[in-house]
């Protein structure tokens, strides 16, 4: 009887329902099913709307940055990277590591991410970069800068967020030392994250450095047999 729930939603989105109604209802459903009484399962949806009422906020930065595409956001973002002559794909994501991963070690988790800020901004200025430098790039290269790009925000977010003193990690890894005798302050713990993230920045920057030269011989090499599908044309007719 308590797998009601589960059928209220399978038939619920067959049918195309509103999503919200049918998941409520559900629960609704599976509450009564299990000999609930109604003041407990409107005390459950309760607490779940205090703990998740952040989610609608969040749920609406794609929307967000979906309007802020649409008038002109990316064309923006590339003619300013395309007036800093000395910017490079490599440079450009050396700088957002750096920044993302001191924002994450202080803290601020939720300044960049993928949806909010490569997506739309750093992987255009990358690739922009890179057309200033190198002209027109295959679609293989231009895939490999996205890849870049949001490597950049991972490693960055991954290895700063480890020195943070109020990250969950370093709280789970204290209650787990006190468990078993040892006593030891957040403080204490974040520190040691310090030589893992510097390590993390100078292997991944040394990387995205690199990855400068890796563009130039990807462009040079489709230039190369641009020419020669030319030449082999010109021959056939």
């Amino acid at each position: 009887m308590t797998l009601l729930g589960i059928a209220v939603v399978i038939i619920g989105f067959a049918l195309r329902f509103n999503p919200l109604l049918v998941v409520v209802v559900a629960g609704i459903v599976t509450g009564l099913a299990g000999n609930l009484p109604v003041e407990k399962i409107l005390a459950i949806f309760g607490e779940a709307f205090v703990k998740n009422r952040y989610l609608p906020l969040f749920m609406l930065t794609l929307p967000v940055i979906g309007l802020l595409e649409r008038n002109g956001l990316k064309e923006q973002a590339l003619a300013l990277i395309g007036k800093i002559k000395a910017a490079t794909t490599g440079r450009l994501l050396i700088l957002y590591l750096f920044i993302r991963e001191l924002a994450a070690a202080i803290g601020l988790t939720a300044l960049g991410g993928h949806a909010q800020l490569v997506r739309p901004l750093i992987a255009p200025m990358a690739e922009a970069a890179a057309e200033n430098k190198y002209g027109p790039l295959p679609e293989s290269t231009r895939n490999k800068i996205k890849a870049f790009s949001a490597s950049a925000d991972n490693v960055g977010l991954f290895f700063g967020e480890d020195i943070f003193i109020a990250f969950g990690a370093i709280l789970l890894m204290k209650g787990f030392f006190e468990q078993n005798g040892i006593i030891l302050e957040p403080l204490h713990i974040a520190v040691w994250g310090i030589p893992t993230a510097i390590a993390a920045f100078i292997i991944h920057g040394t990387r995205l450095f690199l990855l400068d030269r890796k563009i130039q011989r990807e462009v040079e090499c489709g230039a190369a047999g641009n020419k020669q599908v030319k030449e082999l044309n010109k021959h056939a007719y």
